[in-house]
């Protein structure tokens, strides 16, 4: 019996200090990211609020919450989720679902996303990734077997699709796309045919221009991103003063809190289109640093997911790994007028709270994984 419980306790002991370089990298994003707020909130927060700091103490409070939940994740045993995945995934429907009770859903700029609690909001939608994350993991890791065909795979796509539709009805295509990518590349990271998900991928691309056509607003976007200047004060307004932001900034940039499109010309400067403050600050070779710091956190996560020694630990690291790198990827293609714009938030960077929280819980998470891996 002691000797049993002995090997227990050796099996769920962490077998080294973890990736530090991952758990001091995204602590600095997180951390830049409060400093960003600052300079891209700054002038419009004293003009709405009378109080240049309103977005920055925000942000620094979810800073900090984010750091003790990235601490407390980082701590606690990972494998011990492993039986959380049903219930995360079905908090987050319900959460989901709340955003449409009158009195409970917040709704801003037309859109019903956050749950109100007193002056407290909450992103369920945020959540909603991590949870399916966990999901995700679980299942396969109980019977890699059964994803080799499609009925084993439904409960993944059920899942997934649930979130996208009520995601889809806030409306919130940007995130809807986002859980999507993630849904897709679970499924194919959890070893299921090639030729299974090639399937699974037709109807997705059939239903992104349906979704466009089913929605005006949705086609005046489209328009906007074709031709911005068609637009200038309407749909293109928003896309043009990102570009102008971008090349405002030139190589250098105009130097740290010197932004010209922050005061007031530019929308959710210091959220969605932080990035093109950033631009115009610190120059291409600001961003291009940015996100090589990104791009590190990203390789450090796959990393970390090749080395795992446990199939549910491998698709939880690659799990959250995708989920930043896809959100990072479309904002960046969003602000640089890649992409037809729609509302994402850099991840670690951008104003808002339950991101940042959330974010940086996951990292806790796969940090926690890299102090288990023994290969």
């Amino acid at each position: 019996m002691r000797t049993a419980a002995a090997k227990r306790k050796r099996e769920l002991s962490p077998c080294g200090k973890g990736d530090v370089a991952l758990f001091v990298c995204v602590v600095l994003l997180a951390a830049y990211g409060v400093v960003c707020v600052y300079s891209a909130s700054c002038y419009n927060a004293e003009v709405q609020y009378g109080d240049s700091l309103y977005f920055f103490k925000k942000q620094l409070v979810g800073f900090l919450l984010g750091l003790g939940a990235m601490v407390g994740t980082g701590l606690f045993d990972y494998r011990r989720l492993r039986k959380f995945g049903l219930p995360a995934l079905g908090f987050a429907l319900v959460l989901l679902a709340l955003v449409f009770v009158p009195g409970v859903g917040k709704s801003n700029y037309g859109a019903t996303r956050w749950i109100g609690i007193g002056s407290l909001t909450v992103q369920p939608s945020e959540l909603a990734k991590f949870a399916y994350v966990m999901f995700a993991a679980g299942y396969v890791a109980k019977d890699p077997a059964r994803v080799g065909s499609f009925r084993g795979i439904l409960p993944l796509l059920g899942g997934g699709l649930g979130i996208c539709v009520l995601i889809m009805l806030e409306p919130n295509m940007s995130v809807t796309m986002c859980v999507g990518a993630l849904m897709l590349g679970m499924i194919f990271l959890s070893g299921t045919p090639w030729k299974n998900v090639a399937i699974l991928c037709v109807p997705v691309l059939f239903a992104v221009p349906a979704l466009i056509l089913a929605a005006p607003y949705r086609l005046q976007r489209l328009s906007a991103f074709l031709d911005p200047w068609a637009s200038p004060k309407d749909e293109g307004y928003q896309l043009i003063q990102s570009l102008y932001a971008l090349a405002n900034g030139n190589l250098f940039g105009v130097g740290l809190f010197r932004s010209r499109q922050k005061y007031r010309f530019l929308p959710f400067a210091e959220s969605d289109f932080i990035l093109a403050v950033i631009g115009e600050e610190t120059g291409f070779f600001g961003v291009l640093a940015l996100f090589a710091v990104i791009g590190f956190v990203v390789w450090r996560g796959f990393r970390i997911a090749n080395r795992c020694d446990n199939l549910y630990g491998y698709l939880l690291a690659s799990g959250i790994t995708l989920a930043f790198a896809v959100q990072s990827a479309l904002n960046a293609l969003v602000v640089s007028g890649s992409i037809p714009p729609t509302g994402l938030p850099l991840p670690l960077i951008s104003a808002g709270n339950t991101s940042l929280i959330i974010t940086m819980a996951g990292m806790g998470v796969l940090y926690n994984i890299s102090r288990h891996n023994v290969r």
